[in-house]
């Protein structure tokens, strides 16, 4: 079962025939990765990772390769539930760190309002 369409894979070799350097570059960059011979990070968690940011960037292409390559490399249902709501508390995390942001810039916004009127009303 696919959410999107297997047929945009041939897209590929349009890419590759278009920027062939940029994308032999982007293949040995993504090998290494997730692959490379000198990695720490387990290949399992290595895409347990890629699922957690797939799902953060919302690719779908991403999300069904990885999730099938973390099961390929052994991991459980149980894992692929934690990553999806370790995601999902990272990316809710995300709208309340933004939200300091947004409340430092009424703040900020308010202060300058009230600075303006004092001035106008010294005028």
């Amino acid at each position: 079962m696919s959410y999107h369409d297997h047929g945009d894979y041939a897209y590929m070799r349009k890419l590759r025939e278009g920027a062939p350097d940029a994308v032999k570059a982007f293949a040995a960059f993504d090998e290494a990765a997730l692959k490379g011979e000198s990695k720490v990070i387990s290949r399992k968690y290595s895409e347990l990772i890629a699922v957690a940011v797939a799902l953060t960037t919302q690719c779908p292409y991403c999300i069904e390769s990885h999730v099938k390559a973390a099961q390929a490399e052994g991991a459980t249902e149980e894992e692929l539930a934690e990553t999806v709501m370790i995601t999902s508390a990272l990316r809710a995390g995300g709208g309340l760190a933004h939200g300091f942001m947004a409340m430092k810039f009424f703040e900020q916004g308010a202060a300058a309002h009230n600075g303006h009127q004092a001035v106008a009303a010294h005028a």
